[in-house]
């Protein structure tokens, strides 16, 4: 596979050149996340690529940019605010918290939400090419 490509599907070989390209992809859907409580960046972000049916992993910091708020420095999993979202993998709820954790799960917010901006973007070009 060629190095500049951003995704290749490890079941079927679909390749994706940027990580727009990826995110724009109606067959690719956000199912999770893997936390990684000591660098945040180095969890995994679990999409369901519906065309082969495999799951594809990608690490965190490949979309961490895509978040411009605050980041906070103290991590709240095991008190008693943490409502235990990063401990299962499948809970993709924004964190309410002041944590650490939680500018990961905003970025779960802006990359669930992506196929609805780029289907709509691709509705309205091809109203306007018709």
């Amino acid at each position: 596979m060629d190095m500049n490509n951003f995704k290749k599907c490890t079941s079927c070989g679909e390749v994706w050149e940027t990580r727009e390209d990826f995110l724009n992809d109606p067959s690719n859907t956000i199912r999770g996340y893997q936390v990684h409580f000591h660098e945040l960046e180095l969890g995994y972000f679990l999409f369901d690529h519906d065309v082969c049916g495999t799951t594809l992993a990608l690490r965190a910091g490949e979309f961490t940019d895509l978040y411009e708020g605050e980041v906070y420095k103290s991590r709240l999993t095991g008190t008693d605010s943490c409502p235990g979202f990063c401990l299962s993998k499948k809970e993709l709820r924004p964190c309410p918290e002041k944590c650490e954790c939680a500018y990961v799960r905003d970025v779960i917010q802006v990359v669930k939400k992506w196929d609805k901006i780029g289907t709509q973007i691709q509705s309205i070009n091809m109203k306007q090419i018709a």
